[in-house]
């Protein structure tokens, strides 16, 4: 088998991931953040989880795009600079603004994890720094510019929103409140719904087999995630808003 096709059984075995793991996660919720819960081995920091997690997907993906030919390549460049805009904030920033308070998730999460992340950095660096074939003109391509619109409309929903839910309780306060404002007046995961439109954005701007894949297996990982949060506020919360939906306003 030539680069080529294994890098395509790759991209074509992480949709398949995406599609399985997605239907799985509809009936088992992964155990971390609120649903944390035991019986899956020893335990981290959640601060140390998500830094094992997201390691291999910014460092992993750096070290695979340097390997390749394409590297000094405007497009791949501008690629490059994209996604580590947003895995250098989720590996070295995000984990230290998140209040830990002494929460855990097991490690065995995190390093199923690593198994994906690694995967995907594979298919997505492999595929802008060595098998592609963008001429710089790509940078004014219609597809380029709207997929590139939408990854950094998908990355300020996502950080906006995360920054509502970690300034929802003072110092000091325990326990969950209703996030209120912006997105959230219609949908209860708008940090899920930008971090989808990111890598919708991301498929769109590579026009590749290799950003589908990833779009997928985010799709596969986070609806089912925001609807179990939906059903979890709804649950919780007897005067939770009735007009939100769990991630696209007005629709799901």
């Amino acid at each position: 088998m030539t680069e080529l096709e294994i890098h395509q059984a790759a991209a074509w075995t992480e949709i398949g991931l995406g599609v399985v793991i997605g239907f799985v996660l509809l009936f088992i919720t992964a155990p971390y953040g609120r649903y944390g819960r035991g019986g899956w081995g020893p335990e981290v920091s959640n601060r140390v989880g998500w830094i094992i997690m997201e390691v291999p997907a910014c460092l992993g993906f750096a070290a695979i795009y340097l390997m390749g030919d394409l590297k000094a390549e405007l497009v791949p460049l501008v690629l490059l600079g994209m996604w580590q805009l947003h895995y250098v904030f989720r590996t070295f920033v995000f984990p230290f603004l998140i209040r830990d308070s002494g929460k855990t998730m097991p490690l065995s999460v995190a390093l199923i994890a690593v198994v994906f992340n690694t995967l995907n950095a594979y298919v997505n660096a492999r595929w802008i720094g060595h098998l592609s074939s963008y001429e710089d003109s790509w940078l004014t391509d219609p597809r380029f510019l709207i997929g590139a619109l939408l990854f950094c409309v998908g990355m300020t929903i996502n950080h906006r929103a995360d920054a509502t839910l970690r300034n929802l309780r003072k110092p000091g306060e325990t326990g969950y409140k209703i996030p209120q404002g912006r997105l959230y007046k219609r949908i209860s995961c708008p940090n899920y719904a930008g971090e989808l439109l990111e890598w919708i954005g991301w498929a769109i701007a590579t026009w590749s087999l290799a950003g589908v894949a990833f779009a997928v297996f985010s799709a596969g990982n986070l609806v089912p995630r925001a609807l179990k949060h939906h059903r979890w506020y709804q649950e919780k919360f007897p005067d939770y808003p009735a007009e939100r939906k769990a991630l696209i306003p007005f629709v799901l």
